[in-house]
């Protein structure tokens, strides 16, 4: 098997377990505040990452690699959960979900800009209609919302985005789960004491937001990335970030499964389209540029 293909791979396993992260969201921010939760989940996630840098004895990040990790921290750590946690107090998961499909174009943009990857003219064309079905789809769809919860799932597309980009290219020197887990335990001095101090009460939080807390700590927050990133390092930013189009399909499906919000035959329709964009963008990222 090629590193292009082990990295799809990755990509695609790192995007299921991903496709469930609003869902959970939707569960724990029923009980949990948004800030509570985006801090409490990256507690305990930076807590598990940095027990696993001490078993594995990793050697401290080099002075350089802190900015980026900052970076990435910024993005995948902070901006997305918290924007997004804020946007489901608004809008149900599969609306929100749907936003997600942004997510290749903001990647491969990021990419382009400080990866200094650059695909085909060809992969911006399927790319930007990948994303243009996505967000025709997510306009035609109702499912609440508003203006500002819109906007917050747009600003999360983009700093999530730019972490993606950010954190591939540190993988591909300290490996997936090094990348992640030395972002969250770098964030731990500002993500425990607010956790501490927004603590909701245990007793008044049901069972259904303590599954989707512990689901988005430990698989979207650690063990999502430990394959995302392996998968973007291996494969390319712009072409394995593609697969992030089923994302929101995936999601849907989630959604209907989990929390009984319908999904019409539409769905099915557009997710084929959208295949097929990332199979045609995934080829035109590997083709080679004529010069």
């Amino acid at each position: 098997m090629n590193r292009s293909t082990v990295g799809f791979l990755n990509g695609i396993v790192g995007v299921v377990i991903f496709s469930g992260s609003l869902v959970a969201t939707r569960l724990a921010v029923a009980d949990i505040g948004p800030v509570s939760l985006t801090a409490g989940r990256a507690a305990v996630a930076g807590v598990c990452g940095g027990a696993l840098l001490l078993l594995a004895r990793e050697p401290l990040p080099r002075r350089g690699d802190l900015a980026v990790l900052a970076v990435v921290a910024l993005g995948v750590v902070v901006g997305f959960p918290l924007l997004s946690a804020l946007a489901l107090t608004e809008m149900n998961a599969a609306r929100a979900t749907v936003f997600t499909g942004l997510l290749p174009l903001a990647t491969a943009v990021a990419a382009s800009l400080r990866a200094e990857e650059r695909p085909q003219p060809s992969f911006w064309v399927f790319a930007v209609l990948g994303s243009a079905i996505v967000a025709g789809f997510a306009a035609s769809g109702a499912a609440g919302g508003s203006i500002a919860a819109d906007g917050a799932m747009l600003g999360a597309v983009v700093t999530c985005g730019i972490g993606y980009a950010e954190g591939a290219r540190l993988t591909r020197r300290l490996g997936g789960w090094q990348v992640i887990s030395w972002a969250l335990v770098l964030s731990l001095p500002v993500t425990v004491p607010i956790a501490v101090a927004t603590a909701p009460d245990l007793s008044a939080v049901g069972a259904p937001a303590l599954a989707g807390f512990a689901y988005v700590s430990l698989f979207s927050m650690l063990i999502g990335f430990v394959f995302w990133y392996r998968g973007l390092a291996l494969g390319g930013i712009a072409a394995v970030g593609q697969v992030q189009l089923l994302q929101p399909f995936l999601g849907l499906a989630a959604a209907a499964a989990i929390l009984g919000e319908p999904v019409g035959i539409g769905v099915v329709a557009v997710a084929a389209a959208v295949l097929a964009c990332v199979v045609a963008a995934r080829r035109a990222a590997a083709a080679p540029r004529s010069r």
